[in-house]
């Protein structure tokens, strides 16, 4: 099918395919070789799907955040409640992106979300996700991280630049592993998802290797004592106990590459966010057996490596750097894999530069020029920001558009669930409207909350910066698509006199289809009396 954009963007002209394979082809034996290579790239099953989640959620934030959690509520007791507040919200996320996966099973995750309700202007919502996804190095944080703890390891100390160069030898990694050798990738990935689950366990059950310690710190005495009164406080630690679960939509950016995906995604998402969810409550009842309050409020990196030296000795507490390094590669992989994908899909669009080569799964059968683009911005965010404010901001500028992109999403589906006659809207598994609404609420908090301006005494977000600058330039992002959109889909056509047509085709690696753009003069129509333009190829 061909769709023309630009100057005449209310048309749109339907053609007949052609054909991608020899003379000699008969339709149903393309049909039939399509079907192959779209089945052969299908390596995800259940357990996969499950650690590509779980991989993603725990990074290091479970080690070293519930300090900061302690910090802004002040007792034992509220923390736990924002804990489980978040886990509720995780759960609406969960639900919204598996009523999506189910209805539109394809790599891509929340791209075809909005592109299947917000569809005018044409092309508008896909360059505006465009801007948010080729823009930010999402693998930066847990990549410097990862570095940071290897050095701690080896007992080197730790300057900018041997952390960074670690840091980038891990996205290197990360991005030759997976552009390469795909199977070994996925395997590796879910072997640190294992290593995860047990560096949890045994944080979960080191308190009972010690129960006398345990009684004498007593953290559970008094649960709400000392809890604050601060707006500011709690609104700060209710936006970092639902960060620590960001990554519950995961899977939903590889469904082209999962077995059966309807049935996967409805039993793996579950599985995933649940496991989390126990473990990481249970993690802070953990830590508040083994630490003190005194003592996790002052403890400068890791909350978790305080409970092993109170419980397993100076030893264990030293082994801990290796378990984070591994956890936060484990992160890394997970993100490196998602997000190389969603570069790949919107190059499928034909809407970004060089969109022929990032599309393409060639030579490895992996999408290798997709992982290649995110690795050059992660790396870029990795060295170029010198310390301090600037680099903390470079930090959480990559966290906060996906808020803002959740609250279209839900937006989206509660549109679905009013209309789902008219849409067509019939997923095998559903939300329910009033989860739906909910997420939309929560995200609209993580929206405005970091707006909130931090209270007389209080520490905010920056040094320096103001605390809602990273905010503002995330809309920004956002909006650099929409300014790609407007100059490339809108100005130039007219300018130039021209109209963007969309050619669709398949290709015969992987059967997935894909779209390029070709100019067209304004009057001028494809070959053929019936619209059809040639070979697809």
């Amino acid at each position: 099918m061909d769709k023309v954009f630009g100057a005449r963007a209310s048309k749109a002209v339907e053609v007949r395919p052609g054909s991608a394979g020899s003379g000699h082809d008969t339709e149903n034996g393309r049909i039939e070789r399509l079907e192959t290579a779209r089945e052969n790239k299908r390596e995800l099953g259940i357990p996969s799907a499950s650690l590509l989640i779980f991989n993603r959620i725990i990074g290091t934030g479970i080690f070293a955040t519930p300090a900061t959690i302690l910090a802004q509520c002040g007792s034992p007791g509220l923390s736990l409640v924002i804990w489980l507040a978040g886990m509720l919200i995780a759960a609406a996320g969960t639900a919204v992106y598996m009523e999506f996966g189910t209805g539109l099973p394809r790599n891509g995750g929340e791209k075809n979300y909005l592109e299947f309700v917000y569809r005018r202007p044409r092309l508008l919502t896909t360059c505006l996700y465009a801007g948010y996804v080729v823009l930010l190095g999402w693998a930066a944080g847990n990549s410097v991280i990862f570095g940071e703890y290897v050095l701690h390891a080896a007992q080197v100390d730790v300057t900018r630049w041997n952390q960074r160069a670690v840091a980038l030898a891990c996205i290197t990694a990360a991005f030759v592993i997976h552009g390469t050798a795909l199977r070994w990738g996925i395997r590796l990935q879910n072997a640190l998802g294992v290593v995860k689950v047990l560096v949890v366990v045994v944080i979960i059950v080191s308190p009972l290797v010690n129960l006398e310690r345990v009684r004498e710190i007593d953290g559970f005495s008094r649960p709400f004592e000392g809890t604050t009164g601060s707006a500011y406080g709690v609104v700060t630690a209710l936006y970092n106990v639902i960060w620590s679960y960001a990554g519950y939509s995961n899977a939903n950016y590889a469904l082209s590459e999962t077995r059966n995906p309807a049935r996967t995604l409805k039993f793996a998402a579950p599985l995933a966010v649940g496991t989390v969810s126990v473990l990481y409550m249970l993690a802070n009842v953990a830590y508040f057996a083994g630490v003190s309050r005194q003592e996790m409020l002052g403890a400068k990196r890791l909350v978790a490596a305080s409970l092993f030296r109170n419980m397993l000795g100076e030893p264990a507490e030293r082994a801990l750097s290796v378990f984070v390094a591994l956890s936060a590669f484990g992160n890394v992989m997970s993100v490196i894999f998602s997000q190389g994908r969603l570069v790949q899909e919107l190059a499928r669009e034909g809407v970004l530069p060089l969109s022929g080569l990032l599309a393409s799964n060639r030579p490895f059968n992996a999408p290798l020029a997709g992982l290649l683009e995110h690795w050059l911005v992660t790396a870029v965010t990795v060295l170029a920001p010198p310390a301090g404010d600037a680099y903390n901001f470079v930090l959480n500028l990559i966290s906060y558009p996906l808020a803002v992109i959740n609250v279209f999403v839900a937006a989206a589906l509660i549109h679905l669930h009013r209309r789902r006659a008219e849409r067509r809207w019939n997923p095998p598994l559903r939300a329910t409207l009033p989860v739906a609404v909910f997420f939309l609420l929560s995200n609209i908090y993580l929206v405005v909350a970091p707006f909130v301006p931090p209270e007389d005494g209080q520490q905010g977000v920056y040094d320096s910066l103001p605390y809602w600058i990273h905010c503002v330039v995330g809309f920004g992002v956002l909006l650099a698509g929409g300014v790609y959109w407007l100059i490339w889909a809108v100005i130039l056509p007219r300018i130039g006199g021209y109209e963007l047509v969309q050619e669709t085709f398949f290709d015969e690696m992987d059967g997935w289809e894909r779209s390029r753009f070709y100019k067209r003069p304004l009057g001028k129509r494809a070959s053929g009396d019936d619209g059809h333009v040639g070979d697809s190829r």
